[in-house]
């Protein structure tokens, strides 16, 4: 059991970081004068819409499924 809650904190740990990293390098403050041309790690737009499809399909199979 610690197994599988220490998986899932660290990926929760891994996605807070990977945000807060993107955040900073896309803020206004960071492109200033003396800031990098950076991407970010992570295509948010992407992962939002992806995150949508995948609670829109759960959703609809829990229907499916609780209808039976």
């Amino acid at each position: 059991m610690r197994v599988f809650l220490g998986m899932i904190l660290g990926a929760l740990l891994l996605v807070a970081g990977v945000y807060v990293y993107d955040s900073q390098s896309t803020s206004t403050v960071a492109s200033g004068q003396n800031a990098s041309e950076s991407r970010t790690i992570v295509n948010w737009d992407v992962a939002a819409t992806d995150w949508h499809a995948l609670k829109t399909r759960a959703h609809d199979d829990w229907i499916k499924l609780s209808s039976k």
